[in-house]
């Protein structure tokens, strides 16, 4: 049966920040109640309040609306997507390039989240009916790890991760021409003025920050094998810094990509490793989302297969960036050899 949406009125009995008022009187997550006040739905005399921290006086009065669910009516799937790993908590799996993550006023197709319904796979509720178990999100164009809360208390602690950056991807591209130099590139992404469907740097934008490896070069330098890792989470934010430098993805006709000569059926660019803290044991664990098929034909026409395979071997791959795999790997000698921690 469809939730109606529910309104009620609260008085201050004292001073204390307004989500740890909502907080003590209607229960809920504190995520919940952050996004009930960030998405409008509070007023504190009479005004909308959209501050967490807004600090409200005895006496005050509190209005606040729990929405309805929207109505929502999930598409039939004909597609499979593929699972990397699953427990009672989590679901990691591995999407496809040209599959959108959820639903959307804009979006005619099936998505992630219709898909993950059709499975009958346990799902939070904390984002909404429209975006069941969604964490973090990929473009439609892109493919990887993702991974997919099945609790709510598993969706608090992965958000706080993407929070804090103990959870994270790294990026394999190919780009149409080499970079200079590996290194970090900085700058605030907003959308573009001059061309709403892009993000671009502009003042004013969300800060962001990229770190760009470079990897294997084709024949005569025309492309380049690179890896990326996100200290931010900003929309196309690896396509936006690649473009501040003059370099484009292969594939990716919105941010320049140009080739006549090039048949490329999707933008070369895989979510190829994601680390995580696992939200029931607090183990760290990573998982590798194979390079599709498709993306690694046009790759193995630039480059030598045997350098590729050399170079995305997953730890060879992860020391270009630090020793996070040497950890992980030390942990698991640890514990095979009857290390009590």
């Amino acid at each position: 049966m469809k939730k109606e949406s529910l309104t009620e009125v609260l008085t201050a009995d004292r001073s204390e920040r307004l989500d740890r008022f909502l907080h003590r009187h209607i229960g809920g997550s504190r995520n919940q109640v952050e996004q009930l006040v960030k998405k409008g739905f509070v007023e504190v005399g009479g005004k909308p309040v959209r501050k967490a921290g807004y600090r409200v006086s005895p006496g005050e009065e509190i209005r606040y609306t729990i929405p309805g669910e929207p109505d929502y009516e999930a598409q039939a799937v004909d597609f499979d997507v593929p699972v990397l790993y699953e427990d009672d908590e989590i679901l990691v799996v591995d999407k496809p390039s040209g599959l959108v993550v959820h639903p959307a006023p804009s979006v005619r197709e099936p998505t992630l989240v219709d898909w993950l319904k059709a499975k009958g796979i346990n799902l939070s509720t904390i984002s909404g009916e429209e975006r069941h178990g969604i964490v973090h999100r990929l473009d439609k164009e892109t493919s990887g790890a993702m991974v997919v809360a099945k609790t709510n208390e598993a969706h608090e602690k992965l958000s706080a991760q993407l929070r804090d950056k103990s959870m994270g991807r790294y990026y394999v591209a190919v780009v149409d021409l080499p970079l200079k130099r590996s290194g970090i590139v900085e700058g605030n992404i907003g959308r573009n003025p001059a061309n709403r469907l892009k993000m671009g740097i502009v003042s004013g934008g969300k800060y962001a920050k990229t770190r760009f490896e470079k990897l294997l070069e084709s024949e005569r330098s025309r492309y380049e094998l690179i890896g990326a890792k996100l200290f931010t989470g900003r929309t196309h934010q690896i396509r936006v810094h690649l473009a501040s430098m003059n370099r484009h993805i292969v594939g990716d006709g919105l941010y320049g990509f140009k080739s006549t000569n090039d048949r490329i059926k999707r933008i070369l660019l895989h979510a190829y490793i994601l680390y995580l803290d696992h939200p029931r044991t607090g183990k760290t664990v990573q998982f590798v989302a194979p390079i599709p098929r498709n993306m690694m034909q046009t790759m193995e026409f630039r480059f030598e297969k045997e350098k590729i395979d050399e170079i995305l071997d997953p730890c060879a791959f992860l020391r270009r960036f630090d020793d996070r795999c040497d950890r992980l790997l030390d942990e698991e000698r640890g514990r095979y050899a009857g290390d009590p921690t």
